[in-house]
């Protein structure tokens, strides 16, 4: 089973919705995990969108990228651009890829138009994270 590590700047939307995307659609192919550069805490919208989809995210917890320093990533997956410009060195065999997604915790407007930001963001993440076999192959 390949291991991936989804990494963003906060580790409160994006890669924590990478994350239960991989759990909830390829749960046989890979062991998910997520972190931040500066992580904060989960976003309480990310974990809204994800349950209307059907997963749930309530259990994850945000934390740095050097919590996880010694799992032997075989591939990390940088989900915005700060981390990707920020993103550690991993030794040996880990692949790195970007894909940069909008980051709806900085949505202005109305608590509806938010929503809908992280509506979209989330599917967008499910359309990579549902073609991420063939992405990585």
């Amino acid at each position: 089973m390949l291991k991936i590590l989804f990494l963003c700047t906060g580790n409160s939307c994006r890669s924590q919705m990478a994350e239960g995307w991989t759990r909830h659609l390829h749960a046989d192919k890979f062991e998910a995990h997520s972190a931040g550069v500066k992580p904060v805490q989960l976003h309480p919208l990310a974990v809204q969108v994800m349950k209307e989809a059907g997963v749930d995210i309530s259990a994850q917890k945000s934390k740095h990228v050097r919590v996880l320093k010694d799992v032997d990533f075989d591939y990390v997956v940088t989900v915005c651009d700060s981390a990707r410009e920020s993103c550690p060195i991993f030794p040996g065999k880990t692949k790195v890829l970007h894909v940069d997604f909008e980051d709806p915790a900085a949505a202005p407007g109305s608590n509806e138009e938010i929503l809908s930001v992280f509506r979209r963001v989330r599917d967008q993440i499910k359309d990579f994270i549902a073609r991420l076999p063939e992405y990585l192959s």
